[in-house]
């Protein structure tokens, strides 16, 4: 069965969790599908985890289109959530449309996310008179990363959580289906989870909310650069990659690779016959 807002919403009043992880590409887009994932979020985190960057900034439309294209032809059941990058919605209203319009055309998204809260709810309530489901991400917003002085926990005095509940309820009222809550405290996440209608995504913020995500290759410790304090290794793929990675090397230099079961034959009299 398709995944939908409304398969999402469903899942929240009966209390069944909501699974999403972050997708770039077709391969991968497969095997999350068929292991049953809900959503697949294309991610900006791909500045970092894809491209090598220091953080997300830097992230383009143009990125973000072509591994959310790649994600959607593999993607299946799953709902593809296109990230919108830095500066492609906080221009404009008609910015925020036009670039929402783009993910859903060129990158076959079935719906796309972008930060903040009642801060960019004329956008939210724009894409989605457009018919555009859209996912809000409050708490900590790394494309705020510069204004918040770092990667931080956010909401922690009661000021900065009452003002975390208000965003939520305002992204709610505005029309978004979703909303992501990075770093906050669990307790605090919870609350908001039990006071809006929508589905809460936690990224850092505990098991009170309706759902849960993460970057994949921090799952699968794959990224090793750092390793946020919310992340589980669900399993040590990395290890296993360059384990194999250095086994094949091995092999080529050695000449065990490739076997003759490897290989393709020819009969010995067309050989002979070579000039």
């Amino acid at each position: 069965m398709s995944n939908t807002v409304s398969t999402f919403m469903k899942q929240k009043q009966e209390h069944d969790k909501i699974t999403m992880v972050t997708c770039y590409d077709y391969s991968m887009a497969r095997l999350m599908d068929d292991a049953g994932m809900n959503i697949l979020l294309v991610g900006d985190s791909l500045g970092q985890v894809m491209l090598g960057l220091p953080d997300t900034l830097s992230v383009t439309m143009e990125d973000m289109l072509h591994h959310t294209l790649a994600v959607s032809r593999g993607a299946g059941n799953a709902f593809v959530l296109g990230d919108m990058p830095f500066m492609s919605y906080q221009t404009s209203v008609y910015d925020a449309v036009v670039n929402a319009g783009r993910f859903m055309k060129e990158g076959r998204a079935n719906g796309v996310k972008l930060e903040g809260g009642a801060s960019v709810c004329p956008q939210i309530e724009a894409i989605v008179k457009a018919s555009i489901p859209v996912c809000a991400h409050i708490g900590l917003t790394p494309q705020s990363v510069n204004a918040f002085g770092g990667y931080k926990v956010q909401g922690k005095s009661l000021a900065k959580a009452q003002q975390m509940l208000d965003d939520a309820r305002a992204v709610e009222a505005a029309g978004a289906s979703l909303v992501v809550l990075e770093c906050v405290p669990a307790r605090l996440a919870a609350v908001i989870s039990e006071k809006i209608s929508i589905p809460t995504i936690g990224i850092g913020a505990g098991a009170g909310c309706d759902g849960q995500v993460l970057v994949y290759q921090d799952m699968l410790a794959m990224f090793s650069d750092y390793t946020p304090k919310f992340v589980k290794h669900f399993a040590d793929v990395g290890s296993i990659m360059k384990q194999a990675f250095a086994d094949y090397a091995a092999e080529v230099k050695s000449g065990a690779f490739p076997a003759e079961e490897h290989t393709f034959a020819i009969s010995d009299e067309i050989v002979a016959e070579l000039k």
